[in-house]
């Protein structure tokens, strides 16, 4: 070891505190760095896992191939497994609503097909042989077009051509390009539903059944999928294998593994990566930095010296940059170590709320992952080499004399410090030399100012976030007056009451209630229209009639007496053969939600009108004759309403439901009445809905219904939003724990260590009579200064902050949320900064006051 190295040394161990908080400094720093790449890898190794499992885990599908390609494929080297389904054909799709989607088309599994596609049952079983079949969910979802277990299915199978080509499901439906040839009839007997398969492409033409391969009579077309060993090679396999044949990469896992043409999440992905590794080494850089540019302020005559019996700048430079590795050297493995078991921790508090609303199958582990380690440990300890080589250079590039004689430690004029009248009446003489201080020494305080800053700022957004995040929570279960809903279209009123009877007996259950809606019309003349609906329709005729799409809410009676109460209106008129009907009709808008009924434009122009309604039919009135009825608009919030299976949304540019008691459900009924019911169904509210959920399913196949139905339970769905929530506290709080302590660390090297420097100043100070009580309101205004100053920037910042991530999520969708101002993490943030600062200047005092004022006098001159 030279003599430069040992002299570091011994300057290391002579300044303990300040080498130790340093130390702790890149500990957390390297922790910081540690677990946020570490976290990656799990996080993204997590989802991989999930998106297999639930989508498959092979990497490119070939469609439409021969069994000797199939053969060949399995023999290809860097190929991990194959699996390959036989394209049996097409069949129509009778009375199919999907103009995009007219077919059924029939695939033929064998065993490793069924290991290796993921197939998702909602009912039934798999097949067992080539008569039984496996029904997709989506051909009654996005069909219209219902099949039910038991079922026995007579299909006309054939190929789609277009020409002389043969079509498949990698070529979308063409109305009027192509002809489906039927080549044999097919029978099936439906022994399961399942979830739309992750391999059928959202623009394939027909919907995918599944049933078991025939080893005697197999089909000449096949649908391979290829898993690869080396899943980076990918892209350059698929192309030179495919050659003018189709293929679909399995964007859903390869998009994971960052290797997917999915630039929009890679971009995310990298981007928030990169954004937290930037701020972790902005802190770390202030942290570590001024570490040692003090330490150079300690070691300045000591390299003066050096210097002078002939020590180059290349020699000083190598003397900090090796104070620099001793420190990487002892912080950076306990910092990994300390990362590896913090995210370990945090990984085990959050893992089943990942499972909750992501792949509740799959477990989030911890993933260490050598390289990343290695990478993390670089950064650390190029973040040490870059903060100490920039004092490192300018201390070697100083001057001898001026090193020696310490001339270069302050440079200023005496007109730069000086301070107003004023200034020195409000803070007195104390205040006064405190505020020269800063005046004098820019660059020290300044860094401290910044460092506060950053603490402040973080804290404060990232407080909004979670604000904000939990706001839109609180705002989706306030506006859900339900926890389990139980759907239908097709149960006759009598039966479904019977079960209403039986489920409400689930234990938990404290509240429940039925209804119905059904789709009507309302002709209304132009004049019963207020101005605010003509604004969006246009121009009109004065005695022109609108109709007007209408949804009629039944209510079970006890339901709706309660609403009559609550808006105070008289039971007889709005009861019985002939009674008033109520109704909300508004025109909502982005910036009204129906929270605020009240604050929405009215849809007619008078309170109170008689109307004629009729029932609808495919969204058209029907031939029955309308009723006339007298309608009283209140203002109120409905009740909601059960999922209408296939709904996409309304695109009525207002909101118009008449509510009514279910007794008078039967006078509104038509002939032809299962045409008019969107849905019906029952609602509960219940103390545990999972527990009552899981009751009621046995209940309900215990009475063995032959409709179809939907049994929802709302509450685990909005429960997803509290484990978001949850996430993102634990990370959020987490990440600004950790990133306050460097800020916490580098005020507290930064004060201290200034304040030391500057022990020669404050004996002289004591020498000529500063009281001790004086001196400390010197200190004290210091202390104030810093922290007035950190908050003067901070807080705006971190204003602007918090309302450029409300504006962020209000542009994602998230517009049910207020902006709240973060006065409460404001106030939390002014208490910390003066606290720490406070705390800070009280240690470095008690040091300075401990010593003679004649060895810090002498001190320099030693």
């Amino acid at each position: 070891m030279n003599i430069f190295n040992k002299i570091t040394l011994q300057s290391m161990k002579k300044s303990r505190t300040r080498t130790l908080v340093t130390i702790i400094g890149v500990i957390l720093s390297a922790a910081m760095i540690t677990s946020v790449a570490t976290f990656g890898v799990s996080l993204l190794t997590y989802l991989t896992n999930g998106a297999a499992q639930k989508y498959g885990d092979w990497h490119v599908e070939f469609f439409d191939v021969p069994a000797s390609f199939v053969q060949e494929r399995s023999h290809d080297q860097g190929v991990a497994n194959t699996a390959a389904f036989e394209n049996i054909g097409y069949a129509t799709l009778d009375g199919s609503k999907n103009p995009d989607k007219p077919y059924l088309f029939i695939a033929g599994f064998n065993e490793d097909a069924f290991d290796t596609l993921s197939i998702d049952l909602i009912s039934g079983r798999l097949p067992e042989n080539s008569g039984e079949i496996l029904v997709s969910g989506s051909v009654a979802a996005n069909g219209g077009v219902k099949f039910a277990v038991g079922d026995t299915v007579s299909l006309d199978v054939g190929n789609r051509i277009s020409g002389n080509q043969n079509l498949g499901q990698h070529d979308p439906y063409t109305a009027g390009g192509e002809t489906l040839v039927p080549q044999y009839q097919r029978t099936y007997t439906v022994v399961g539903i399942y979830q739309r398969p992750g391999f059928e492409e959202a623009t394939a033409p027909g919907y995918t059944l599944i049933t078991k391969a025939d080893a005697q009579d197999q089909a000449d077309s096949f649908s391979l999928f290829v898993t690869l060993t080396n899943p980076r090679s990918v892209q350059a396999y698929a192309s030179s294998t495919a050659g003018v044949g189709a293929y679909v990469l399995n964007d859903n896992v390869l998009r994971f593994m960052g290797l997917s043409d999915d630039n929009v999440f890679n971009l995310f992905l990298y981007t928030v990566g990169g954004i937290l590794v930037a701020i972790i080494i902005i802190g770390s850089i202030f942290l570590i930095y001024n570490a040692f540019n003090i330490s150079l302020n300690e070691r300045t005559r000591q390299f003066g010296i050096l210097s002078s019996v002939g020590a180059t700048a290349k020699q000083l430079r190598n003397s900090v940059m090796f104070e620099g590795l001793c420190i990487g050297a002892i912080g950076i493995p306990i910092g990994v170590s300390v990362g590896l078991g913090s995210i370990s921790l945090v990984i085990s508090v959050v893992a089943g709320n990942f499972g909750n609303v992501m792949y509740s199958n799959v477990p989030l582990t911890l993933t260490v992952s050598m390289p990343v380690i290695v990478i993390a440990a670089a950064i650390s300890m190029i973040t040490i080499l870059i903060s100490a080589y920039i004092p490192a250079r300018k201390a070697a590039n100083t001057p001898v004399m001026e090193s020696i004689r310490q001339t270069n430690a302050v440079k200023i004029e005496s007109q730069a410090v000086k301070t107003s009248k004023l200034a020195q009446q409000l803070y007195g003489l104390e205040g006064t030399l405190a505020l020269k201080n800063f005046k004098r020494n820019k660059k020290g305080y300044r860094s401290i100012v910044l460092s506060l800053v950053l603490s402040v700022v973080l804290f404060v957004s990232a407080s909004a976030f979670v604000t904000d995040m939990k706001q839109a929570a609180e705002r989706s279960v306030a506006f859900t007056t339900y926890d389990i809903g139980f759907a239908t279209q097709d149960m006759d009123d009598r039966e479904m009451l019977t079960l209403y009877d039986k489920l409400k007996t689930a234990d938990g259950v404290y509240e429940s209630s039925y209804q119905a809606l059904l789709k009507y019309s309302c002709a209304a003349k132009a004049s019963d229209l207020s101005d605010d609906y003509w604004v969006t329709a246009g121009s009109h005729s004065p005695n022109e009639t609108v109709n007007l799409p209408m949804e009629l809410q039944f209510l079970d009676d006890n339901t709706y007496l309660n609403i009559l109460s609550n808006l105070g209106l008289p039971v007889a008129d709005y009861t019985g053969a002939n009674a008033k009907l109520i109704a909300v009709a508004k025109m909502p808008s982005q910036d009204n939600q129906m929270a605020e009924v009240n604050q929405l434009s009215e849809l007619f122009a008078r309170s109170a009108l008689n109307l004629t309604i009729a029932p609808t039919t495919n969204g058209e009135p029907t031939t029955e004759p309308g009723q006339n009825v007298s309608i009283t608009f209140v203002e109120t919030v409905p009740p909601d309403t059960l999922p209408i299976p296939g709904n996409s949304g309304s695109e009525n540019p207002f909101f118009f439901r008449v509510l009514a008691p279910y007794s008078l459900k039967a006078q509104f009924e038509t002939s032809d009445s299962n045409n008019d019911v969107a849905v019906k169904g029952l609602t509960f509210r219940s103390t545990n809905p999972t527990q009552s959920t899981a009751e009621m399913e046995t209940m309900i196949q215990g009475v063995g219904i032959n409709a179809d139905y939907n049994l929802y339970n709302t509450y685990k769905m909005l429960d997803e939003t509290r484990n978001y929530i949850f996430i993102t506290n634990v990370f959020a709080y987490t990440f600004i724990m950790m990133i306050s302590l460097i800020a916490v660390a580098n005020v507290f090297n930064t004060i201290s260590t200034n304040i030391k420097l500057r022990r020669r100043e404050l004996a002289m100070l004591r020498s000529v009579g500063m009281s001790d009580r004086d001196f400390q309101k010197m200190m004290n205004f210091e202390c104030a200064f810093y922290g007035l100053r950190a908050l003067l920037f901070g807080l705006p910042i971190a204003a602007i902050a918090s309302w450029l991530i409300y504006k962020g999520m209000v542009l994602g969708g998230t517009d049910t949320i207020d902006f709240v101002f973060p006065w409460g993490s404001m106030a939390i943030s002014v208490f910390a900064v003066l606290f720490v600062v406070f705390i800070t200047m009280l240690y470095a005092i008690s040091k300075i006051k401990k010593e003679n004022i004649i060895d810090a006098l002498r001190d320099d001159m030693t």
